[in-house]
């Protein structure tokens, strides 16, 4: 059954809008950051991250963004570009903003930690007199995340995309991606938050993200199905709550609860799983394909990424998840 309808007649797939920043991947892994002496540069932030995921996949892409006027900003643009994602509207910063850098630390598969660096960065300068109506209307999904709702104008920006994808029926995914360091305080990013999840189809988070969005609401036990009804209500048609290695479950407006295998991983670093499941789970939910095979897509791709050093240089391709599933099955992969 198909829980979203797209525009299929529309040029473009995908488009988000968002941070723009750079990732500084520790080389020494298994050490903390005070002993780590050399960092590989990748191009970072989560929707740029889908973004390059979904190009990947296939999918005509697009981006909504601001960089600064610097080599970073440069850099940014040039690899978006080498992965055949549309920059019309990415836009040069002209105010001395910086570019945002996130350093990360791997002292174990399952310890690891990122120092980001944030203030005055381009990508929260977005104006809305800078997105592009023409591009929101031409495209079948608008994926919007949480950092960019964190500070003005960025956040006036998002919410004017909302806007135009709600005038021209382009579907909207939310990734909410908590980042605490950007917020001036929890009770913002509930109010920011839950204004914005009322206008999507799709909504996309870890259940201490959606937590955080209850922060003045009554679901003492945490449970799922409160969470879920409650954006029922409004715009949302999909709800995706992740539990970590306990897998996610997609709840649809039926009633239903969908969940799918996750599949094992020599893990590496823990940071990226969430961009590289939101790319194959929103590549296969615009393929018309059942949410049980779409969310099995995206753990995949989360096992593929959380296998290599980077996050978006190793967005997986199709060939690359089914070879990779295949491999899972028939028991070439095991959990590191």
């Amino acid at each position: 059954m198909s829980y979203v309808s797209f525009h299929t007649d529309r040029p473009t797939d995908f488009v988000a809008i968002g941070r723009l920043c750079i990732d500084l991947n520790a080389n020494e892994i298994n050490r903390p950051m005070e002993e780590t002496m050399t960092f590989t540069k990748y191009v970072g932030g989560s929707p740029a991250n889908i973004s390059i995921g979904m190009s990947r996949l296939g999918q005509k892409t697009a981006f909504i963004g601001k960089v600064a006027n610097d080599q970073m900003g440069r850099f940014i643009v040039d690899y978006l570009k080498r992965n055949n994602i549309e920059t019309s509207n990415v836009v040069t910063d002209q105010t001395g903003a910086v570019t945002g850098l996130a350093f990360t630390e791997i002292k174990s598969p399952a310890d690891c930690s990122i120092l980001m660096y944030r203030d005055q960065v381009a990508d929260l300068l977005l104006e809305p007199s800078e997105v592009q109506e023409e591009l929101i209307a031409r495209s079948k999904m608008l994926l919007i995340s949480g950092t960019a709702l964190a500070k003005s104008p960025s956040r006036e920006a998002v919410f004017l995309a909302l806007q135009y994808a709600k005038k021209h029926g382009t579907v909207v995914a939310f990734d909410i991606d908590y980042r605490p360091y950007t917020w001036t305080s929890e009770s913002e990013t509930a109010v920011y938050y839950n204004l914005a999840a009322e206008k999507c189809d799709i909504i996309i988070g870890t259940r201490e993200e959606f937590d955080t969005m209850e922060r003045f609401e009554s679901n003492a036990e945490h449970a799922d199905q409160v969470t879920a009804k409650k954006w029922f209500d409004y715009s949302a048609k999909i709800v995706v709550i992740k539990h970590g290695k306990e897998g996610s479950i997609a709840y649809t407006q039926d009633g239903l609860s969908h969940q799918a295998q996750s599949f094992p991983a020599k893990v590496i670093k823990t940071f990226g799983a969430g961009d590289s499941y939101a790319a194959g789970f929103l590549y296969g939910v615009m393929q018309g394909w059942t949410l049980e095979k779409s969310m099995e897509y995206g753990s995949a791709a989360a096992s593929i990424v959380i296998s290599s050093h980077s996050c978006s240089d190793a967005m997986p391709t199709n060939p690359q998840i089914q070879k990779y599933m295949e491999q899972c099955r028939q028991g070439e992969i095991a959990t590191s």
